[in-house]
């Protein structure tokens, strides 16, 4: 008798049936909620912010930017969730009690938001398929628009974006990635290097994100 499950582990995703990833997002918080607790223990020893921050990268914060780009379009609360668990870590970091400010504490730290973050993973992958034609099968997912005749948009690097009648469709890489591309400023979509696309596009996140 063949056994089915609601969700499976995949390259440490957890696909549910629904694709909400909704298990997914509650494992990546009580990890990430463990490994706070105990790095607030080890925080309280004499560690320069920087040494944290680095630590707090590498331990947690990598947790948060695991396949994120998966989370595009997912519910608000999961994406509140991990939000949550950002704001508690950029505290500890930078050892605030938890009434402090954790918009001021993700400034300080330079930290782009949970949905930022998102966009970020999906605008380099969509800039280095387009760069490299790699991978493949992400490379094959997006179309160059072309423009009529004396657009305005004619210069401009954009994406063409299918059209799809449904909410669960347009997160699809293949409508997602344009969707994300064409929002970006020219100047950022323009440069011929990766190092200096992944800094506009930081700056520009981070400007949205904190309205510099």
């Amino acid at each position: 008798m063949i056994q089915f499950t609601d969700a499976v582990k995949l390259l440490g995703v957890t696909l549910d049936s629904t694709v909400t990833f909704d298990q997914h997002t509650t494992n990546v918080v009580r990890a990430c909620t463990y490994h706070i607790r105990a790095f607030r223990h080890i925080r309280q020893l004499q560690l320069t912010t920087d040494a944290a921050k680095t630590m707090a990268s590498a331990i947690i914060a990598a947790r948060l930017d695991y396949c994120n780009s998966l989370l595009y379009g997912s519910s608000s609360r999961n994406v509140d969730r991990l939000q949550k668990v950002q704001n508690q870590l950029a505290r500890v970091v930078l050892q605030l009690p938890w009434s402090a400010s954790a918009t001021d504490a993700r400034r300080q730290l330079h930290w782009l938001l949970v949905t930022e973050r998102i966009v970020f993973k999906i605008a380099t992958i969509t800039y280095r398929a387009r760069q490299s034609g790699q991978p493949t099968y992400l490379c094959s997912e997006l179309e160059d628009y072309r423009p009529t005749p004396n657009s305005r948009s004619a210069s401009a690097p954009l994406l063409n974006r299918p059209h799809v009648n449904n909410v669960f469709s347009s997160r699809a890489f293949s409508v997602s990635a344009p969707t994300v591309w064409n929002t970006l400023q020219s100047r950022t979509r323009s440069p011929e290097t990766y190092a200096t696309s992944r800094n506009r596009l930081k700056t520009e996140l981070f400007q949205k994100s904190y309205d510099t």
